[in-house]
């Protein structure tokens, strides 16, 4: 059996129908290419980690103490241990306070 044939479109209408189909291609090719650079930055901006943070040059810590964030401020470095104490460093690299940190669940 033969298919039945359409009628040939319109210039107008086939003009259109071209334009949407390359419109759906540039599109298409624009979503693929943009996951592509957010692959590329998530891998080049957010490398493996080796466990801790890195720590800034001059900034000491106690012994024995294994940061696990750092912050900085304007004239401060935060860092938190694993002790859950937070260390607070001047601009500078001196140590200037310590703060226990609080419990992760509420008491009782």
């Amino acid at each position: 059996m033969d298919e039945p044939h359409e009628p040939p479109l319109p210039e107008p209408d086939a003009r259109a129908l071209r334009f949407l189909r390359r419109l759906v291609t540039a599109l298409t090719a624009t979503m693929m290419l943009g996951m592509v650079v957010l692959v590329v930055l998530f891998l080049t901006r957010f490398p493996g980690t080796t466990g801790s943070p890195l720590l800034p040059e001059g900034l000491a810590l106690p012994q024995g103490a294994v940061p696990l964030a750092v912050t900085r401020g304007p004239d401060f470095w935060a860092v938190v241990t694993e002790a859950r104490e937070i260390l607070i460093f001047d601009a500078a690299g001196a140590l200037r306070q310590r703060v226990p940190a609080l419990p992760t669940e509420p008491p009782g």
